[in-house]
């Protein structure tokens, strides 16, 4: 990927310093990047839960993007007093998918990473997103259930219904994802005109998953370990969201199908008119 670049961030003992120009940025003892880091963070009253999850951050990254979902708590304030050039967003509309579509636009780095504002997702993680994406890959997928992962928030029916959802994305559209309904995630900005996500809720998670498969993107899964809520309540609902995940499969199943006939009609026409 030409924009990626790696380079070692500190020399080995006893050879010249090593010069890094000023815009690169160390991310580890070894590891530093050129590309621009956003972090887009949706929160709706989540005052509480923000100084553990701006703790976990990197100070490396470029921005913090804040995509307020009319907070009628202190989010915003807690958020500027914490990261003081935090780029705060209001949200247009509702639900998670209004949210992030919001914050993605707002992002003026090179690389995007999803991390929810419930306190949920060690942002310490993100140096493995970054590390996969300067490595070559176009999307870095969190998942809870590769090894190396785990979760402390799902109940066993969450665990089956995921797994189910999970399966029948791989078995539809080629995927070979080990989870599908997590929100930790990070990706190249150029993406996002490949996946043109235009839902509003939870099933967001589940339509990029999918459209980076059908776009063709290279896709490598990182194993992240989700905690339990701080404060608060979820806003997610299992059966409501299930559902919502399980027509958003169906929906792009069929437009693929029907790009599939309007694909061999157009061959077909071509053809024809070659064969005339």
């Amino acid at each position: 990927m030409s924009s990626s670049v790696v380079r070692p961030a500190i020399p080995d003992e006893g050879t010249a310093p090593a010069r890094i120009p000023a815009q690169y940025r160390a991310i580890s003892t070894h590891l530093a990047i050129a590309p621009r880091v956003s972090v887009v963070i949706p929160a709706m009253n989540e005052a509480e839960n923000l100084p553990y999850v701006f703790k976990t951050l990197p100070e490396w990254i470029h921005e913090v993007v804040l995509v307020d979902g009319n907070s009628t708590d202190d989010t915003v304030e807690v958020a500027r007093e914490l990261w003081p050039e935090v780029v705060v967003v209001p949200q247009r509309g509702k639900g998670k998918g209004d949210a992030l579509i919001t914050g993605f636009e707002a992002c003026s780095g090179d690389i995007i990473v999803m991390v929810d504002a419930d306190g949920s997702a060690d942002g310490q993680e993100i140096v493995s997103y970054v590390s996969a994406l300067v490595s070559g890959a176009d999307f870095a997928k969190g998942s809870r259930f590769a090894n190396g992962g785990g979760t402390d928030d799902m109940t066993p029916i969450r665990k089956l219904g995921n797994w189910a959802l999970c399966s029948a994305v791989n078995a539809k559209f080629g995927a070979r994802y080990t989870d599908l309904c997590y929100g930790y995630n990070a990706f190249w900005r150029h993406c996002l005109d490949e996946i043109d996500l235009d839902c509003t809720g939870f099933e967001v998670e589940t339509l990029m998953n999918i459209r980076v498969v059908k776009a063709g993107l290279k896709v490598q899964e990182i194993p992240s370990h989700e905690y339990l809520r701080i404060h608060g309540a979820s806003n997610l609902r299992a059966v409501r969201d299930g559902i919502r995940v399980l027509k958003v499969i169906l929906k792009e199943r069929s437009n693929r199908r029907a790009l599939r006939t309007r694909t061999a009609t157009a061959r077909l026409d071509a053809a024809r008119g070659e064969g005339s």
